[in-house]
């Protein structure tokens, strides 16, 4: 465990050279934050309640899906598929440790360099700008905490999957596009699945995708309470499992492919 814990602290430190990288990402996130709340404004302006969100539930479900990009990766991650081309995943399948919690520490160091300096500060802002519905326990903001860590765990396993499919695709950023794209859709960031018609709303909470956006933001904002947090914690886990072991299968496979290709 210390390998992986110094790992992850070498992610976190390693952003902080990213300084003004950050800093535009910051008002660029908080600018259309608030560009998208004023749409979800305009449309309480008739009515007092949609999908259970009423309208400051409603605003602050788009600030925190906007803090979150960062936090989950959300526009894509391509550290692993870019060690693919250059031929240094190599050496690293060759090194002594895990090569997929080699990867998860160190995307849990860079989700947290992004809790503190992306998404707080964009919370903070939304703030001051919209006022938002904050969790109103200790209890509510440890179940939002254990959201978003499975929220980055569920989120890693399917950005590896994208990532490794590149041992067989040679560019795995294709396919990995629309894989996203769909992401943020059926994930709950464009709208909320609440929004969407009954039918449908189980099948696509059913979805990992809406294990790193839907569930932590109705945490936060507090749609889902008291018993009703089980569930979707519970499917936020069986995710987590299951993901994780398909990007060990897959490691597994492609250890495989490179020693019968020689490299």
């Amino acid at each position: 465990m210390r390998l992986y814990w110094e790992v992850a602290r070498r992610a976190l430190q390693r952003q902080f050279a990213y300084r003004t990288e950050n800093l535009a990402g910051l008002i660029t996130n908080a600018f259309f934050a608030y560009i998208r709340a004023a749409v979800f404004l305009a449309v309480y302006q008739t009515t007092a309640n949609v999908g259970g969100y009423d309208a400051q539930a409603a605003v602050t479900y788009t600030w925190i899906t906007q803090a979150m990009i960062m936090v989950n990766s959300n526009w894509g991650w391509w550290e692993v598929e870019e060690t693919i081309r250059t031929g240094d995943v190599v050496s690293d399948l060759a090194k002594p440790f895990s090569y997929v919690s080699f990867w998860l520490a160190r995307d849990f160091g860079r989700a947290a360099y992004f809790v503190v300096f992306r998404a707080l500060p964009i919370l903070l802002v939304g703030q001051v700008l919209n006022g938002l519905h904050w969790p109103s326990s200790v209890g509510a903001w440890l179940v939002f905490g254990l959201a978003m860590v499975l929220a980055v765990i569920v989120s890693f396993g399917v950005r590896f999957l994208l990532n490794v499919s590149a041992f067989w695709t040679t560019d795995a950023r294709g396919l990995g596009s629309i894989a996203l794209a769909a992401s943020l859709f059926l994930g709950g960031f464009v709208v909320p699945i609440r929004y969407f018609p009954d039918w449908l709303q189980p099948i696509v909470l059913a979805l990992p995708f809406a294990s790193f956006t839907q569930t932590p933001a109705d945490l936060f904002v507090e749609r889902i309470q008291g018993a009703d947090v089980l569930g979707p914690l519970v499917l936020q886990v069986v995710w987590a499992i299951v993901l994780l072991a398909a990007a060990q299968l897959v490691t597994l496979l492609a250890i495989r492919r490179v020693v019968i290709q020689g490299g």
